[in-house]
């Protein structure tokens, strides 16, 4: 498969108008390789690069020569059988020379030089391809769940946002839950073990695999620079430059070392909500946390070690529409709290018993995400018009709305100086706004939507989690960005530590995984029991919080 494509990279750099059509097929092919990549061996992911390098500085000529040498060598061939090779009875071209076919491609790409896989591996790749192909027509079938987690149709739809049917304890369809289902093949296990589990795949089966540690804590000396990825693994963080070009990240020595960056992190809290957890927050003093789920948010004291029951009930919303977000102001004072309804309610928790001070409502029928100025004066929200609502907190007024989402609006981020504001949308875009000049600046465009972002708190870089299950940390003012690949389904949050030297995200495939910024080594994994929609870092970098959808919250300590 992947010698079909850099072969079609080569012709679509060749066939010239209608130019857009084979640039989005060049695109896509792009895509289709990077996806690939990972599954071969390290001395077949550097060939497969160089091929595709090869592929697109291919030039006429040598495209008809190709073709030539290719035609003699099949004539010479049916020759010493005694076959003619006349016409096709049809009139058509002899199918074994039709470029469309897929033998005419893979001839092709034998003479442009790309020997991309040797008999020993053939086996590889095709499992591999297999187990892709499971994982697409999985993705196919749960249409519901990942097309558009954010839509609101009255109250919360079954299956959205990743979201288990009521009653069911949080599983997502299909026994055991999403996991069971999904055969993609870990890019930390060896290859053996990856073409074990991608055929596997092909029969239906989920194979019994371990995860073995993304980390090792030393790096093997001596590794081309284009293959240096974790315990000789196949590579999981690619750099794009500016062209598109993508080449395996060599991570540096020092990648998991220094003050500021984990170890690991350990489980030290489960709050048991009851209902699936959409939000999270952790308080500055780093004492409570607050859980959103249906109708609700609560508030949980986690200073103490042992078994955990809410020490508050925050009723928010209808009984049976889902809080989205809810944000702290930095006093610990003040929580604002946003889901699927057109009113944010704003919750004094200084009081005795904590009450609603405000409320403040919009035309839009959803809010999906908030954000606090960092002076703790203005509230931005994301709506399911794709609008982004400013609200004056002291005078509890609307004062803007920056309109270019042509779709619900997901996610958001502010600038530490509070000059920019960072926003993701389910139309595949990405957008910043300067809210001194009250217009957008930037914006970049994706083939997937948007499903969380975070914003470097040292300026520079933005990570953005996809639906597509890839992360990607983008460079705020130069074209290059790094694309990572350690997530099999949707990514459903994001979260930067407040030091910036890390940050996790979380998706629909249980995972949540730390990264190093910008180049995305991985620090650590852990697997839960189900989705994890939401998560938070307290402003010490000292705990992680979840939430998921098997209905709890959990807390972890970073381990330094």
């Amino acid at each position: 498969m992947i010698s079909a494509c850099i072969s079609l990279l080569a012709l679509t750099a060749l066939l010239g108008p209608p130019l857009d059509m084979f640039t989005e097929i060049a695109k896509r092919l792009n895509v289709i390789c990077a996806q690939l990549i990972p599954f071969l061996s390290q001395e077949h992911q550097q060939q497969v690069v160089q091929a595709m390098e090869r592929a697109k500085q291919v030039t006429m000529g040598e495209l008809n020569a190709s073709i030539g040498q290719q035609l003699q060598a099949q004539h010479l061939s049916q020759h010493a059988q005694g076959l003619p090779v006349g016409p096709h009875p049809s009139g058509l071209p002899h199918p074994g020379l039709t470029l469309g076919g897929g033998s005419g491609l893979l001839a092709l790409s034998g003479a442009l030089g790309a020997q991309l896989a040797a008999k020993d591996e053939r086996a590889h790749l095709e499992a591999a391809a297999a187990a892709a192909a499971a994982a697409e027509h999985h993705r196919g079938t749960d249409t519901a769940e990942t097309m558009n987690p954010l839509a609101v149709q009255g109250a919360y739809p079954p299956g959205a946002f990743g979201l288990p049917p009521p009653g069911v304890n949080g599983d997502l369809p299909g026994a055991a839950g999403y996991g069971a289902g999904l055969h993609l093949v870990s890019p930390q296990m060896n290859g053996a073990a990856a073409a074990a589990a991608a055929a596997a795949a092909g029969y239906g089966r989920s194979p019994v695999v371990g995860y073995e540690s993304p980390h090792p804590h030393m790096r093997v000396p001596g590794l081309p620079a284009s293959l240096q990825s974790a315990s000789g693994k196949p590579a999981y963080s690619f750099h794009v430059s500016a062209d598109g070009q993508m080449q395996p990240v060599p991570f540096p020595p020092d990648a998991l070392l220094g003050p500021g960056i984990p170890r690991h992190a350990r489980q030290i809290h489960t709050l048991n909500h009851g209902e699936v957890v959409c939000a999270v927050t952790i308080s500055t003093s780093t004492r409570h946390v607050y859980t959103g789920g249906k109708g609700c948010v609560k508030v949980w004291d986690i200073s103490q070690p042992g078994s955990k029951s809410p020490m508050a009930q925050l009723d928010c919303l209808n009984r049976d529409n889902y809080i989205r977000s809810c944000k702290l102001l930095s006093d610990g004072r003040t929580l604002i709290v946003g889901g699927e309804a057109s009113t944010l309610s704003i919750w004094d928790l200084a009081t005795p018993t904590p009450r609603i001070k405000a409320e403040l409502t919009s035309s839009a029928p959803a809010c999906y995400a908030l954000a606090i100025s960092p002076d703790n004066k203005v509230c931005f929200s994301c709506c399911s018009d794709g609008n982004i609502v400013v609200w004056d907190l002291h005078n509890q007024t609307l004062v803007r709305q920056f309109q270019g989402h042509t779709d619900g609006a997901s996610c958001i981020d502010i600038s530490n100086d509070g000059t920019k504001l960072w926003t993701g949308g389910l139309d595949n875009t990405v957008r910043c706004w300067d809210l001194r000049e009250g217009r957008q600046l930037q914006q970049h465009d994706f083939t997937s939507q948007i499903f969380s972002l975070g914003y470097c708190p040292t300026g520079e870089w933005l990570a953005v989690g996809m639906e597509s299950s890839n992360v990607e940390v983008l460079h705020v003012s130069k074209p290059d960005k790094y694309q990572l690949h350690l997530h099999e389904s949707c990514v459903l949050s994001l979260k930067f530590a407040y030091c910036g030297k890390w940050f996790v995200s979380t998706g629909k495939d249980n995972l949540l995984n730390a990264w190093r910024t910008p180049y995305g080594s991985s620090i650590f994994q852990s697997k839960e029991s189900s989705s994890v929609l939401s998560c938070d870092i307290s402003p010490d970098d000292q705990f992680i919080v979840t939430g998921s959808g098997d209905k709890k919250a959990t807390v972890y300590e970073v381990i330094y």
